[in-house]
């Protein structure tokens, strides 16, 4: 059995796009884009979004099989990051957790774009995946039924939510102290 995705192009052409847009989205989060950078970013995530959207039109979710797990992780990372277009994050949540009953792609990554399709839809977050940074620092976004959560969480390969937050807050503010942020940003958890 081969260990070669199907679609190397493909696998290729995500890596790429994914690296490009984390980079960019690092340095929003830092603040470090001026007016110009911040619209090339968005147009960035953009044309990500329609090339997502393109090969999961002709491929189905791009898992393991077809572009490797890099790619798929990359492919995973754009579609988290298709904020401006919840519908399009719903659609590929639900691929992705086909993708995952076929054994094609990790429950841990279903379950951070599936509250991420949740949040950008105005609705609670079942894993406690989706954090946001504000001038207050970081906090869980809303989060249904929160007593239970490390038991959800638990089922798809996740730790407790407490540990992942302080992960998160560590890595954006060294000391784990509050952050100043103009803006909202949604961040992941593990």
């Amino acid at each position: 059995m081969s260990t070669e995705p199907l679609r190397p192009d493909l696998a290729r052409e995500l890596i790429a796009r994914a690296e490009r847009s984390a980079m960019q989205r690092a340095r929003r989060v830092r603040n470090e884009l001026d007016a110009v950078h911040l619209g090339q970013s968005r147009h960035t995530d953009h044309a990500n979004t329609k090339v997502l959207r393109r090969i999961l039109a002709e491929h189905d979710w791009p898992g393991h099989r077809l572009v490797g797990p890099d790619a798929a992780r990359a492919a995973w990372s754009i579609a988290l990051h298709s904020d401006d277009e919840p519908d399009f994050q719903v659609a590929a949540a639900i691929l992705l957790k086909r993708a995952v009953q076929d054994n094609d792609a990790p429950i841990c990554l279903w379950a951070h774009l599936h509250d991420r399709a949740l949040v950008n839809s105005g609705q609670p977050q079942e894993f406690g995946t989706q954090l946001v940074l504000g001038a207050d620092g970081i906090a869980l976004c809303p989060l249904r039924a929160p007593e239970s959560v490390d038991a959800r969480r638990a089922t798809v390969g996740l730790g407790p939510v407490a540990v992942a937050v302080q992960a998160v807050r560590l890595r954006y503010t060294p000391d784990g102290s509050a952050c100043e942020a103009p803006t909202l940003v949604l961040v992941g958890a593990a």
